[in-house]
């Protein structure tokens, strides 16, 4: 009887996945494999030059153009479609480098990752304290996450999983490669994502998200001078467990080869009000993230709905 449950419900989920999820895998597998058969350089230039020639033409980076024109008005008409194919040649970058993410060493001397402020997540282990390590969908942002693993860091990192089930079941197999991202588990965001993030940090684990994705019952935050749904979960998780909230960004410096940056502490409001600490905590968040697109435009994910419509 339990077999007969188990292979009705293996039935129930494989009927569940569309004929189009499955397409779209299939074309994410060949994808994949042709860049897992490439170098690590070539396969994040030839990514990069695909999403730099297909993207612009797709109707979605018209909302890309929408929300650069909002986000940085000074920007001429010539600068923006710069600005997009940017963002497409970063996008296709990091698509192609996923199946390389086993063999990237973020810490190793003669790597491909350069590393800055370590110092202040070491003196937040030092005193005890669990850590928040947030960033946004900058540069490739899995750089962030193999750090974190690879520091040896008992740590929980919350996700987006893709819209497509199968496409995210193939990148969670790169994200978690044996070695390649150290301790930890990942969190994909949803109904059970807060019970499961109270859970490692009660055990004294860490986390680590991007904070950077609207939510639309979240709590209006100023993002570019505009107010934007933004998830309240980090401040709350940080103000109840008194966690040391550290800025982590990752940069494409040139081609596959980065730099990930930690940044001394934000701040914990101390107001008394647990919603106006809240507030003030996710603005100097989205503040810190504002600032970094600034520098970086073309390197940010341009094409989410951040905004209200």
């Amino acid at each position: 009887m339990a077999e007969a449950t188990s292979a009705s419900l293996a039935a129930e989920r494989a009927a569940a996945v569309r004929w189009s999820h499955r397409i779209e895998a299939w074309g994410a597998a060949l994808f994949f494999a042709a860049m897992r058969a490439l170098p690590l350089d070539i396969a994040s230039a030839t990514g990069g030059a695909l999403a730099r020639w297909i993207g612009p033409r797709l109707g979605v980076s018209n909302r890309a153009r929408r929300n650069l024109r909002a986000a940085l008005p000074e920007l001429s008409a010539a600068r923006i479609e710069a600005m997009v194919r940017g963002m497409w040649d970063n996008l296709g970058r990091v698509a192609a480098e996923d199946p390389h993410l086993r063999y990237i060493r973020v810490f190793s001397p003669d790597g491909r990752v350069e590393t800055l402020g370590i110092e202040h997540l070491d003196r937040a282990l030092a005193a005890g304290h669990s850590v928040i390590l947030f960033g946004g969908h900058l540069g490739n942002w899995e750089i962030a996450a193999l750090a974190a693993g690879q520091y040896g860091l008992d740590i929980a990192q919350i996700y987006r999983a893709a819209n497509n089930p199968l496409v995210d079941r193939t990148i969670a197999r790169f994200r978690g490669a044996k070695g390649s991202s150290g301790t930890g588990e990942f969190i994909p965001k949803g109904a059970i994502a807060s019970r499961r993030a109270v859970g490692a940090l009660r055990r004294g684990a860490h986390l680590a998200l991007l904070a950077d994705q609207k939510l639309n019952d979240g709590i209006a935050a100023p993002f570019f001078g505009r107010p934007a749904m933004t998830a309240p979960a980090l401040g709350l998780l940080a103000l109840r467990f008194d966690c040391t909230v550290l800025p982590t960004r990752v940069e494409r410096l040139q081609g596959a080869r980065f730099r990930l940056t930690l940044y001394p502490p934000l701040e914990l409001p101390r107001s008394g009000d647990r919603d106006a600490n809240v507030a003030a905590l996710m603005t100097a968040i989205n503040t810190t993230l504002e600032g970094w697109i600034r520098e970086r435009p073309e390197q940010w994910f341009w094409v989410h709905s951040r905004w209200p419509d």
